[in-house]
């Protein structure tokens, strides 16, 4: 009888399940590229903010009070427009036939200097048409018409770019007109960033601002008032300038670094040293191109950087440290956030065994704070850009970690 319970005993032992290994980040939520930020070139007047989509911001300068932005509106327009009748590549989507009133209007708008298309009684402009009309020589009377072909009138269009700017987070933005003629059609540098960043996400919107010029029914050859299109990686993206509003642009600029292509996006506002287009756009290409010229493929996370603790119902203890150096495009003094997933529960660890999959991450600058609660992935301030790189590696345990000792069975028996 005792050789039965003794057996009945150690088959419980050895037997009884444990509970999983106790793992712990040890790793900040972000980390912070070694070395002095960048000096870039930030224009000396009015506003302005860039970005690297999928990487991080290098910020904004000029103060957050809201400004005009004249014909810069007209990216909302367009970006409205195709939200609610995408086109597809080649596609020529909805048709707008001009009336005599249309004609009149053109003709009212020319004499208050504003910039127009040229618009004949009858003529058919395809979706596709009055967008190039709207982006490349920034036509005001187009931006009505699209307003009213969408919403049925100019102010509930209006209200419609009101409604999607705050769910975009534009709280500094207040449009009154779909041309952005009007000097209450105000925003920010930042806001703009925004806009211009979901914007380009849309393949025709992204298509069209390309474009240094293109053919129109009745105006002929248009060019693109965005002059920088065509040259040194420039692919958009809007043009706005006025007595009030000074020298405007959207600007996006690809740029390759470490076999990888990226998008540099900025918003220069308020520009006024010389004749105001080619003020915002010397401001924009200088900027542009000092930002593009800081990226480079950055290590962000040595070899051997302690990332996890783990121990187990001993006390025992092991940590988890990466494998390989993390390296990703940034510049120095960019913070990223950094992903820890853990493996499965597991109730013993060998040296060199992976612990987590570790990963560096572009930022959202817009985004909000989160951590996923019980998953072992802390996302931190921020959330992942489309197009973030991803560098990943793994954690490896630095020790081996059993499971518990016979004593610990022994006292769990019951």
């Amino acid at each position: 009888m005792l050789v039965l319970v003794a057996a009945a005993l150690a088959r419980r032992v050895t037997s009884e399940p444990t509970p999983p290994l106790l793992v712990r980040r040890t790793l900040a939520a972000y980390v912070r590229v070694p070395g002095s930020a960048p000096a870039l070139a930030w224009p000396r007047e009015g506003q302005a903010a860039v970005e690297v989509e999928g990487v991080g911001s290098f910020g904004a300068v000029g103060g957050s009070r809201p400004l005009p932005i004249a014909s810069v509106a007209k990216v909302m327009t367009a970006y409205l427009t195709l939200r609610e009748h995408p086109l597809a590549a080649g596609a020529q989507g909805f048709t707008i036939t001009i009336t005599p009133a249309e004609v009149v209007e053109q003709g009212e708008r020319v004499a208050l200097g504003e910039s127009t298309l040229p618009v004949r009684v009858g003529e058919r402009l395809s979706e596709r048409q009055a967008l190039q009309a709207l982006l490349l020589p920034s036509a005001n009377n187009v931006a009505a018409l699209l307003a009213v072909h969408d919403a049925g009138s100019v102010g509930a269009f209006v209200a419609r770019m009101n409604a999607t700017a705050r769910s975009l987070g534009m709280s500094a933005t207040t449009y009154t007109d779909p041309s952005g003629f009007d000097t209450t059609t105000v925003s920010t540098a930042a806001d703009q960033l925004k806009l211009a960043r979901v914007a380009m996400r849309v393949p025709a919107f992204a298509q069209i601002v390309a474009e240094p010029a293109t053919v129109l029914p009745v105006a002929g050859r248009v060019v693109n008032f965005n002059a920088l299109v065509g040259s040194a990686g420039y692919v958009g993206v809007k043009t706005g300038s006025d007595s009030a509003a000074g020298g405007c642009l959207v600007f996006a600029k690809r740029t390759a670094v470490g076999g990888r292509r990226v998008t540099v996006l900025g918003v220069v506002l308020g520009q006024r040293a010389g004749a105001l287009v080619e003020a915002a756009l010397a401001s924009a290409q200088r900027l542009g191109d000092s930002a593009a010229a800081a990226l480079r493929v950055e290590t962000v996370l040595p070899a051997g950087t302690s990332v996890l603790r783990a121990s187990n119902v001993d006390g025992r203890r092991t940590t988890g440290a990466t494998a390989s150096a993390l390296r990703e495009i940034g510049w120095p003094g960019l913070e990223l956030p950094v992903q820890v997933s853990l493996r499965p529960a597991v109730e013993r660890l060998h040296a060199g065994e992976r612990m987590a999959s570790v990963r560096v991450e572009g930022t959202s600058p817009a985004a909000g704070a989160g951590t996923a609660a019980g998953t072992g992935t802390t996302a931190g301030a921020g959330t992942t850009a489309a197009g973030a790189g991803g560098a990943t590696t793994a954690a490896l345990a630095t020790r081996a970690l059993g499971g518990p000792s016979l004593g610990w069975r022994m006292e769990h028996l019951l």
